[in-house]
């Protein structure tokens, strides 16, 4: 069995475990998720409500449909969850997993919706320029992200 995956929101007020890797690691394309992730897509995978562990916090829900309904952090407002009503499981956003490299998107979803120039994202041209380390070290000396592991407490202590 695979170590624990861990993830939760931006700010850390609601964070999770997860027993496993995630079933049907998929990207869904559909209108209402790309409404729910505010972008062209949202990758999600399922996992066994056994298997699921709320760690800190709890998460905040909209009933998007009359069948589902989805968590996100009621404080920065991460989307984190989709959640099929009286299911035995529910699917995580795999952006929101600590360790997102672990999950690959198996599949896609929702293609009836999918952006007809989805497919040549990939060939875009990158920005000649990287992000400097001068300006990743001042945004690290103050971020109020959460960073990517469990922690004790969240956020830290002024010192």
């Amino acid at each position: 069995m695979s170590a624990p995956l861990s993830g939760g929101c931006q700010c850390g007020a609601v964070r999770y475990r997860i027993r496993g890797v995630p079933a049907n690691p998929h990207l869904c394309h559909c209108r209402m998720c790309q409404k729910a992730a505010g972008n062209y897509f949202l990758p999600l995978g399922w996992v066994a409500r056994a298997d699921f562990t709320l760690t800190r916090g709890e998460p905040a829900w909209f009933h998007s449909s009359g069948m589902v309904r989805r968590g996100f952090c009621a404080t920065c407002g991460t989307p984190l969850f989709f959640e099929p009503l009286g299911g035995d499981g529910l699917n995580v956003t795999l952006g929101a997993l600590d360790e997102p490299e672990r999950v690959k998107p198996a599949l896609q979803s929702g293609q009836n919706s999918r952006l007809s120039f989805f497919p040549a994202l990939a060939d875009l041209p990158e920005e000649a320029e990287a992000i400097s380390a001068d300006w990743l070290a001042a945004v690290a000396q103050r971020t109020c992200q959460h960073p990517d592991h469990d922690t004790a407490d969240w956020p830290p202590e002024e010192d």
